[in-house]
């Protein structure tokens, strides 16, 4: 993947690995694909003969990736090729996936806020190329130049100076800030790389994104997806967030892997703060709907009064969202097995990730959720399209399964097991990730103990961007809590002099993080700073970012 960890939440990977490990316990039900079905007068298209065991594939990458249900969408032509769903909805219940199971798609998300700006645009209402602060007045960055250049364009293209995942912790795991706190809070996160110079992906710049879309539509985010494009489109299943979601409907629950080996339900996820970097809920029966508005050039199945066709946005707007805007550099695939996939040209654009394969462009994105990832995968030139739904964390699964729909068309004469290759990449990044564990435990010097008592690190912490962190002593133990995260609370250990080890609360976070303390020279803790422990955690937990600040300390008259 482009970044050196598997990151399956809020954000995308490029192709070759976006995975995580596991075998599914259960069975797999093979199931045949569906006949083809009359829709109207037109008839479903039959999948290519290389796709004729596709239901046998598809459960082998569930039980070799341990995912309980994945629901696939192929359209061809304007035409649904097919709409199925294997597996179950939830671990130990009997619903099962279907055509119509709603799964969060996280930032596949992104590509219908570029949509959205980029009707405004047609609207008059902006232009992509305005100045954010020309819609927003008080927006800031952390650096004026940034402030006064950063277009609208520039909010949609991961090239801001942000690193990776920069601000991702003001509103993932869900925090008490509201989208315009997390867009005043970027004032204060640091840029670390040239403006425009790079690519690195980001989710906080799609809050600026939501607020602008308010205030040039004069409507909530999700009022105006719902009625500018649910409904012309005809997505009538699809959700903005799972304040909607209600009991009874045919709903996927998402799972991880609690300490990276368990697999447990994860509840659904409201994200009302940032909904335009991953609000929606969708299934593949509404999603074929959008693939194949994006493959008909923005046009709609419907026309109007004048017989004309209609349209969700131009073709010259779907030109611009499919434009290269950030390059992206093309590393070694970390497996020989993935040198097939490895692309001629990588880069982004509006929303949607650009590469080829076998001599094809492609236009996809992926999408990370707790506990649940997707892919959405446009071959323009074929008017083909692939949707991947999944309820657990392994992109590893829904490459395989991408990857072999698209050999089916661009590359009928060979058949590869993509669901080896890619558990091939997965064993290869498990056992990295434990060698750099065995590093930090090779290096660590066992005999030593903290420079202070307990009481001397407990009292609250401020990072200028995220907000408070209280560090109290319970129990005879430290624990830590993020003010505005409560998700984000866990126990402290003494790893080596004055770093500690935060094992949290929620096992199935994975993101547990070393903090050291720096003292000043009277012994007093100057700032304290986070990193993960394990390479394999989401790099939305981006701890490293933190300055952690004493405001408020602990006297309570103990000692340890």
């Amino acid at each position: 993947m482009i970044q050196p960890v598997l990151s399956v939440r809020l954000a995308a990977a490029c192709a070759w690995l976006f995975a995580s490990t596991g075998v599914l316990a259960q069975t797999p039900v093979q199931r045949p694909l569906p006949p083809p079905v009359s829709t109207g007068d037109t008839a479903r298209p039959l999948p290519p003969s290389q796709l004729a065991d596709f239901g046998a594939y598809v459960d082998s990458a569930r039980k070799t990736f341990d995912v309980p249900g994945i629901a696939v969408a192929i359209v061809k032509d304007g035409h649904v090729v097919m709409e199925q769903g294997w597996g179950l909805r939830e671990l130990g219940k009997s619903d099962k996936v279907d055509a119509h199971t709603l799964f969060a798609i996280a930032s596949n998300t992104k590509a219908f806020t570029a949509a959205a700006m980029q009707q405004l645009a047609e609207q008059g209402k902006l232009d992509m190329d305005d100045r954010v602060i020309e819609h927003l007045p008080w927006f800031r960055m952390s650096d004026a130049y940034v402030t006064h250049e950063m277009r609208i364009r520039d909010l949609l293209a991961h090239r801001s100076g942000l690193s990776l995942g920069a601000g991702d912790l003001l509103y993932w795991p869900p925090t008490s800030y509201t989208t315009k706190d997390v867009v005043e809070r970027l004032a204060k996160v640091p840029i670390k790389n040239s403006f425009r110079a790079g690519y690195a992906y980001d989710n906080i710049l799609f809050a600026v994104a939501t607020l602008v879309i308010e205030q040039a539509s004069g409507q909530s985010y999700a009022d105006y997806v719902r009625e500018h494009i649910f409904k012309p489109v005809g997505m009538d299943e699809s959700l903005i967030d799972k304040t909607y979601l209600k009991p009874g409907m045919d709903v996927a629950t998402g799972h991880a892997k609690a300490d990276f080996k368990d697999l447990k339900p994860v509840p659904p996820m409201a994200w009302l703060n940032d909904p335009g970097a991953g609000g929606i809920y969708s299934s593949v029966h509404d999603m074929a709907k959008w693939m194949n508005v994006q493959l008909a050039g923005g046009e709609l199945p419907t026309t109007g009064a004048d017989g004309k066709p209609r349209r969700l946005f131009s073709e010259k707007s779907q030109h611009q969202m499919w434009s290269m805007l950030t390059p992206i550099q093309i590393n070694k695939p970390p497996v020989p097995e993935l040198a097939p996939l490895t692309p001629d040209f990588f880069g982004y654009g509006e929303s949607w990730f650009l590469s080829d394969y076998q001599g094809k462009k492609l236009v996809w994105h992926t999408g990370g959720w707790p506990g649940m990832v997707t892919r959405v995968t446009l071959v323009p030139e074929l008017k083909l399209g692939v949707v991947v739904l999944t309820n657990a964390e392994s992109g590893a699964a829904f490459n395989a399964v991408t990857y072999r729909v698209l050999d089916a068309y661009l590359n009928p004469g060979k058949k590869t097991d993509w669901v080896a290759v890619y558990d091939k990449a997965v064993k290869h990044a498990q056992a990295k990730a434990d060698d750099s564990m065995a590093k930090h435990q090779a290096a660590r010097d066992k005999n030593s103990r903290p420079s202070l008592p307990l009481a001397g690190y407990a009292g609250t912490y401020r990072d200028p961007w995220y907000g408070d962190v209280v560090v109290s002593r319970e129990g005879g133990k430290l624990r830590m809590r993020f003010s505005h995260t409560p998700q984000l609370v866990g126990t402290m250990t003494p790893w080596q002099h004055d770093t500690f080890t935060v094992r949290w609360d929620d096992r199935t976070l994975n993101a547990d993080a070393f903090v050291t303390f720096a003292l000043d020279q009277d012994g007093h803790v100057r700032e304290a700073r986070m990193e993960p422990i394990s390479p394999l955690t989401d790099f939305s937990f981006d701890f490293q970012d933190l300055r952690l600040a004493p405001v408020l300390k602990e006297h309570d008259g103990s000692s340890d």
